[in-house]
């Protein structure tokens, strides 16, 4: 059991918050628990891991990403099934780009389809169940890929990272927002103590269900820092890469180019 932030995102692979499991498949199958029982409460459980700044941090990664207002642009929104993100894509470019939002969990998916429907978004997304490390969609078909708060959890993020790059145009774009390392001192130790001892006693009296939120603030802690996640996007062919901070570090939006 290792409480210490990995330097390579390689080492995700069996990495189950501070536990190490005995393979992806154990990992993968573990994860997918996780949000099926959070899947109801998904919003909650960001606004709980975040203070309610995932909001504003989705609505950055959106602006710098700066959708176009015109049809015929295709984004791929993975790990992404409640349509938190997709919504605010289609939205910024005034409902004339289209998106297939996909995820490996099922019950997230449910959640987003009914979103979308209610919304009036539906004309303009497609819901897929899919697996990140192998999407089973055709070479350079999307001009963005996004994914929101869910690469941390896929087991080889180095084959999500392929993929993306595989399924994008050229001239396309990779952009990533995740929870990261907070680099202001003060900050980290008030962050530190809010993950552990408040969100999964929060989580328990909330949702009911304590070891999920165990598990997300523990992966938060153990997924690379920005420079090491920076440098995996590399390796994948990716150039251009750069991030900003948000929030102190808290999280950060990572872009790069498939050129």
């Amino acid at each position: 059991m290792s409480r210490t932030r990995v330097t390579g995102a390689e080492a995700m692979e069996t990495a189950y918050g501070f536990s190490t499991v005995t393979g992806r498949e154990e990992k993968q199958a573990r994860v997918n628990d996780v949000f099926h029982r959070v899947a109801e409460r998904y919003d909650l459980m960001n606004d709980l891991m975040s203070g309610g700044l995932h909001r504003v941090w989705k609505s950055a990664m959106v602006s710098w990403l700066a959708p176009p207002h015109r049809e015929g642009w295709r984004f791929i929104d993975v790990a992404g099934g409640t349509g938190d993100v997709a919504f605010r894509i289609v939205e910024a470019s005034r409902r004339r780009v289209t998106g297939t939002v996909l995820d490996i969990n099922a019950s997230m998916l449910g959640v987003g389809a009914e979103r979308a429907v209610k919304r009036g978004l539906d004309q303009n997304l497609v819901f897929v169940e899919g697996n990140a490390e192998d999407l089973k969609l055709p070479d350079a078909g999307f001009d963005a890929y996004t994914i929101a708060f869910g690469i941390r959890n896929v087991p080889r993020i180095d084959s999500a990272l392929a993929e993306a790059y595989r399924v994008l145009k050229p001239g396309g774009r990779f952009m990533c927002l995740e929870f990261s390392e907070v680099d202001m001192p003060i900050l980290d130790k008030i962050y530190e103590q809010w993950s552990f001892k408040v969100i999964p006693r929060i989580g328990e009296t909330v949702a009911r269900d304590r070891d999920s939120y165990e598990y997300l603030v523990e992966s938060i802690r153990r997924f690379p820092n920005q420079a090491n996640f920076a440098a995996s996007i590399r390796a994948a062919g990716f150039e251009r890469v750069t991030y900003r901070n948000l929030s102190g570090g808290i999280a950060a939006i990572h872009s790069g180019w498939k050129l």
